[in-house]
């Protein structure tokens, strides 16, 4: 087993961004395979009282197999950051086809679709003994 660290991986563009920091997409040097990268700057975590949530989602992510949440394929820890490599998603988030495919919102066939993807999810979380927010 090879200790996994920022070397590990090439980075590429910014995804998206959120409270603690960036994800952006990553490629292992050794296979190629494809990532995102979700980096969680200490700085901001430690000001906001949020190192048992990292910790918290860190544990999560390895414990959830679903394949309507992503997976935790690596973690490490740089200087300034914490890393959770995981399984990309392509096709943008929820709120990219909201506004940004055609008109705004969904035909009813389509949110019946999320609706019913979102509920299987809660219900392995729930069966795992995970609640979300």
């Amino acid at each position: 087993r090879q200790s996994v660290t920022k070397d590990t991986f090439r980075q590429y563009r910014i995804l998206g961004k959120g409270g603690f920091g960036e994800v952006c997409a990553c490629q292992v040097r050794a296979t190629g395979k494809m990532y995102a990268c979700k980096k969680l700057e200490k700085k901001r975590i430690k000001k906001r009282k949020g190192e048992a949530m990292a910790l918290n989602e860190k544990q999560i992510l390895e414990k959830v197999n679903s394949r309507f949440v992503v997976s935790l394929a690596y973690a490490y820890e740089t200087k300034d950051a914490l890393c959770l490599v995981l399984t990309i998603m392509n096709g943008g988030d929820l709120k990219f086809h909201i506004y940004n495919m055609g008109s705004p919102g969904f035909e009813d066939e389509r949110v019946a679709f999320y609706v019913a993807e979102i509920c299987c999810v809660l219900q392995h979380l729930h069966q795992e003994g995970i609640v979300y927010r």
